[in-house]
Parts: structure tokens; sequence; C-alpha cells
């Protein structure tokens, strides 16, 4: 049998692993200037093969010299969608399917504090009556420290009214996110980074910030609406819209 039609069950697995790191890669820069970015980075390589085949030697050294700092110029311009891949990596989501990484997840949370899901809960629900825009972010595995630099550190316990407050128009702390870590405040009025996927167009800047902190990070955000009073839930860079509170103390309590 002629070697190039000869598979090993290793060839097998090196397919099908590829194919699921492709498609993983795929799902992350889906609906980003990105995959825009990736399919033009794609189309070049395949020109400069052609013009190998066709043995046209300039324009094949020109494009030959793009593509050899081609992966350099794929770490600056994905940077992002790397850093979300590999949070995904790091996620409870894959280490939970090994026996160490289990391990691992139980060491790193036995000092953490359950958290207080009914404070939060009231004081969404109340936000959401009164079409007070907020903006909370939950972290379960990190302090997001590079964020809450950016905001005013409080350090307070969860309170219903202590969230209210923070987010009531006249208060100078109003804007920005309030991020919650190990059952306290850490801090108000912090800046997250902007995702630039593509979102619902009543969707505003809060909404932007909330996917932003979902796909840099394991955290999960939770927006209401100044407009309308909807409740938004987002999580593993995916969001649920006009969220009811009973689903939202499920989804919070999960984490």
């Amino acid at each position: 049998m002629p070697d190039f039609i000869h598979i090993r069950l290793l060839d097998v697995v090196d397919i099908v692993m590829v194919a699921i790191l492709l498609y993983q890669l795929y799902r992350m820069v889906k609906g980003t200037a990105a995959i825009r970015i990736f399919a033009g980075i794609f189309a070049i390589y395949l020109l400069w093969k052609i013009t190998q085949a066709l043995q046209l030697k300039l324009l094949s050294e020109i494009l030959g010299q793009f593509i050899g700092v081609g992966v350099i110029a794929l770490i600056i311009v994905f940077q992002q969608e790397i850093r979300r891949f590999l949070l995904y990596l790091g996620s409870n989501r894959i280490l939970n399917k090994t026996v160490g990484g289990r391990w691992l997840i139980k060491w790193s949370e036995k000092n953490k504090n359950k958290l207080e899901v009914e404070p939060i809960i009231k004081a969404v629900e109340n936000l959401s009556l009164t079409k007070t825009g907020a903006l909370l972010v939950i972290s379960h595995q990190s302090e997001l420290k590079f964020y809450t630099a950016t905001g005013v550190e409080i350090d307070a316990l969860i309170h219903e009214e202590l969230i209210e407050s923070i987010f009531f128009k006249n208060n100078p702390l109003h804007d920005g996110a309030a991020i919650i870590y190990n059952n306290r405040i850490k801090a108000v009025k912090c800046v997250l980074p902007i995702s630039d996927s593509e979102l619902p167009p009543h969707f505003g800047l809060r909404h932007r910030a909330a996917m932003g902190i979902t796909e840099t990070s394991s955290a999960a955000a939770i927006v209401v609406s100044e407009e309308t009073g909807e409740i938004t839930y987002f999580e593993n860079a995916e969001f649920i819209t006009k969220i009811t509170p009973i689903e939202l103390k499920q989804r919070l309590m999960n984490l």
C-alpha cells in the first residue's frame, strides 16, 4: 500500500485534535473584526503559494517576506483572541474534566466565601424597576486587579442598599463597573475592555463592556439598561437578554 494513503490511528487523532482546535478558534473570532483579518492573511498565503507555483519570483519573494513575519503579526493582531483562548483552556470547564484540574480548583477556592446572591438579585431587581443603569461584574476565579485599579477601591461587604446607591444617577461613582470578588465589592467606577463583537444594535456601552470582560476573563457580568430596565446576563462571551431575577439567581448560584 502506498505511503500516502497509509493512515494510522494517531493520524486520525491528530486530525480530530486540529479540527477541534480550529473550531474553538473560529468560535472566538466569529462575529469580530478578527475573522476578516484572518481571511485576509489566509488570502495572502494562498496568493503566495500560487506565485510560487507559477514561478513569479519577485512577487513570490515579497509575499514570502510578509509570510515570514506572519507569526509575529498574528500574535500582535490576535492578542485578545489568543488571551481568550488561553483563558478558555484554563477555565473550570476544562479543568473539571481532569482529576488534577478538579483538585486544583478545589484547592484554589477552599478559602473563598460563598457568594451572597440574594442582595445582588434584590438590588438588580430594584435597579431594573427604576430603570437605573448598572454594570456589575462577578469574578469567581480572579480579583481582576488590573481592572479594579482603574476605579475606586472600596472593599465592602455586599449589601442591597449599597449596590443601589452606587448606581444612583447623582452618585459620582455610578459610571463604570462595580467588581465583586470573594463576596466583597472590591471596586467601583472601573473601566472595562470594550468588545468589538457584533452585538444587537440596541446594546449600549455598558453591554459592550460586559461582553469585553467576559471575553478576556472568566468573570460574569450583569447589565441593567437605563432605557428599558432590561436585565442582561453575560458569561463566557455569551449573553442572555431579558433574564428574570429567578433565572439570574440560578446562574449566579451556578458560579
